[in-house]
């Protein structure tokens, strides 16, 4: 199955599991996806991949009457056969990762809130049960975005074994991570505060039950500044 980007018209054949991980999803819920192509954002919920099943579908022409036949009709031009002569067949690029999300909170409601959020707007939320696990996961996983609370371990923010790891990280990964602190200290939205916390986003704890809106509001912000500059950056890298 295949879906076309709204930024760039590519063409794109969505995996298997991706399929899988859409038909789950309630009415409201989508996943959030890159385009390989222009590093756009792309959001498929269910009803994407109801429309895109019926434009793959042709359906069957009638047969022309006498009369339609001999009507003059300009037919449908040819297809564009220049890739032939040149010998180079570009295929269709296929998405198959959904973004994840690590979510390093206490269990409980507040950490359940803050997974309910991700999940909406097209991330798959993981969780980490200590500092230690958190940094083992991200030796090996490329998370989209990591969340903190300020309190998760016991020492706080200031000496969290994992804050400083996150600030110590090489910018060559780091770049790519949308870090977000919450804490009943921070200033939601505050861009100053996350700036000096080496966060890209900070919340308070009374926002937890907005996030989604928060988010909504933060990262096509933060898309918008840098997606360009990381792309540019990550092509020249690669």
């Amino acid at each position: 199955m295949t879906i076309t980007c709204p930024h760039c018209t590519k063409k794109l054949k969505i995996s298997d599991k991706i399929r899988s991980s859409v038909q789950q999803l309630s009415p409201k819920q989508s996943v959030r996806l890159k385009c390989p192509q222009c590093e756009n954002t792309i959001f498929i919920n269910a009803d994407s991949l109801t429309t895109a099943a019926e434009q793959s579908v042709s359906p069957r022409k009638a047969q022309p009457t006498e009369t339609e036949t001999s009507s003059a009709v300009k037919p449908p031009t040819p297809p564009d056969i220049t890739w032939l002569k040149e010998g180079v067949f570009e295929e269709e690029e296929v998405i198959e990762d959904i973004p994840q999300a690590l979510i390093i909170i206490q269990p409980g409601k507040e950490r359940d809130q803050v997974a309910e959020a991700v999940e909406s707007i097209g991330y798959q939320p993981t969780f980490a049960e200590s500092a230690k696990d958190a940094m083992e996961r991200m030796q090996f996983i490329n998370y989209a975005s990591v969340i903190l609370h300020s309190q998760f371990e016991e020492k706080g923010l200031k000496d969290s074994s994992f804050h400083r790891f996150m600030c110590d990280m090489g910018m060559k990964k780091r770049r790519f991570i949308f870090y977000i602190l919450i804490g009943p200290k921070f200033f939601t939205l505050y861009d100053l505060e996350a700036l000096a916390n080496s966060a890209n986003l900070v919340v308070n704890d009374r926002e937890v039950p907005q996030l989604v809106t928060v988010l909504r509001k933060a990262i096509p912000q933060y898309e918008e500044l840098f997606g360009t500059l990381m792309a540019e950056i990550n092509a020249y890298s690669g």
